[in-house]
């Protein structure tokens, strides 16, 4: 699991009082940078690797202003050349949004996806979700 501590700033609020569902995604991918740099090391766009395909969310709870947030991401499956994460947001000991994602290892100089390394794979494998 990879875990990312986020706090929340006020332009994220909105006029009801919590942070705006369109935050959520955006969190979620900052959750995602340490997996990103296990594809890209050096971290440029020149060699990226990580396209999203799919992205879902949940908004189980309320998040508010002015307590941070942990953003936790797991691998649930990992393919051939894809791999499904499975996110939460926490605030204050709770689940407040969870969300899956599916990622495709990408080539973009050939324009075509390409297979994750099984030593990527045996890294990946040390995140993977064991929930229900």
């Amino acid at each position: 699991m990879f875990k990312t501590i986020i706090e929340p700033r006020v332009s994220e609020t909105d006029g009801v009082g919590h942070i705006n569902n369109t935050t959520i995604p955006i969190w979620f991918e900052a959750g995602r940078n340490q997996l990103f740099k296990l594809f890209t090391p050096d971290n440029t766009f020149e060699n990226w690797k990580m396209i999203i395909l799919n992205m879902n969310v949940d908004f189980v709870h309320q998040i508010y202003f002015g307590q941070n947030v942990e953003v936790y991401t797991w691998i649930k499956k990992i393919g051939n050349s894809s791999l499904e994460l499975y996110e939460e947001i926490h605030q204050n000991g709770r689940i407040c949004a969870k969300g899956t994602a599916v990622y495709v290892n990408f080539n973009k100089d050939k324009q075509k996806s390409e297979s994750i390394s099984e030593q990527l794979k045996n890294i990946l494998l040390n995140h993977i979700y064991e929930g229900v």
